[in-house]
């Protein structure tokens, strides 16, 4: 990173999933020379996918840190610089933008694309980690259809978590959702499909104390947290963490115009932010779908979006 200490250039891609990858390539193949600063986690959310059957390209699936070295490559191929770095802070005082990498190496962008992506809420079991992608998962669209006539839980009383338990009946056998309140945050148009859906149950003033198995999820433990009684099931096989996201975009607050969640507002269909010459794409303001082939379409647009804005500027 040492060797942009004080460039200017005209693009720098703040993150590397899906969205910034994409938005690499594209920007590479538009002679612009982007650097893509892959941040704290390189490749994003999908680094911690097992199979991915749902993006196009891949009839057999593909496992996620090989999808996503496949996106590095091919932005490689064209131009793109990928290298190891977090962005520390941005000065959006004077244009051209200057970046703080790592606490030390200063850079100069003329235009900048975020795809810093957004984190899963997590519940911080003992054996959660371990076990993420092997029964546990924050997406039901991603994994759903691996869990097959299986008995999953869903945590949460939200919305999302509605939409969740919901959606795995296409494919569970049984879903209970585990919520830690006696009633739902859900909307009531989201209830009452929950509700009458014979293939959910509900598990009330409770948590999920623990998952177990190895190499795979084979149960969970969960606590009542009115009596303290903690009831082994066995017979699940699949943990849906329900309980929300978080875009990574502390860096930019006070900046940019954010919802009241932290997704970076754009302008219309665009990927313009409220400055000249930055872009947003990806997860960190797709509140909505939060898939990689969204992500990716998103990185493309800012990528381009930025390319007319640099010829126009």
């Amino acid at each position: 990173m040492e060797e942009y200490q004080g460039k200017t250039l005209d693009v720098v891609i703040v993150g590397s999933g899906p969205a910034g990858l994409t938005a690499a390539l594209y920007a590479a193949r538009a002679d612009l020379s982007p650097l893509v600063i892959e941040g704290p986690e390189p490749g994003g959310q999908l680094m911690q996918t097992t199979d991915v059957e749902n993006y196009p390209g891949y009839p057999e699936g593909v496992m996620g840190p090989k999808m996503m070295e496949d996106f590095r490559e091919q932005a490689r191929r064209f131009g793109a610089d990928c290298q190891y770095g977090f962005v520390t802070d941005i000065d959006f005082d004077q244009h051209p933008y200057t970046l703080t990498v790592d606490e030390k190496t200063e850079l100069h962008a003329k235009a900048i694309i975020i795809s810093t992506g957004a984190s899963a809420k997590w519940l911080n079991l003992p054996n959660e980690t371990r076990l993420k992608g092997k029964g546990v998962s924050a997406c039901a669209t991603c994994d759903g259809a691996f869990f097959r006539e299986q008995h999953v839980v869903v945590v949460g009383g939200g919305d999302t978590a509605m939409e969740e338990a919901t959606f795995l009946t296409k494919f569970a056998s049984k879903v209970t959702v585990i919520h830690r309140r006696d009633e739902l945050r859900a909307s009531k148009a989201m209830q009452n499909r929950a509700f009458e859906n014979p293939k959910i149950d509900f598990i009330w003033d409770s948590e999920v104390a623990d998952v177990h198995g190895d190499p795979v999820m084979t149960g969970l433990t969960v606590r009542n947290l009115k009596t303290g009684e903690e009831t082994l099931m066995d017979e699940v096989t699949g943990l849906f963490v329900a309980i929300g996201h978080k875009p990574n975009t502390d860096l930019f607050k006070g900046v940019l115009t954010m919802d009241e969640v932290g997704y970076i507002q754009t302008k219309g269909q665009s990927t313009h932010t409220d400055l000249p010459g930055v872009f947003a794409c990806g997860d960190a303001m797709d509140a909505t779908y939060r898939q990689a082939v969204t992500a990716a379409g998103s990185g493309c647009k800012a990528a381009i979006d930025a390319e007319r804005w640099l010829a126009e500027s």
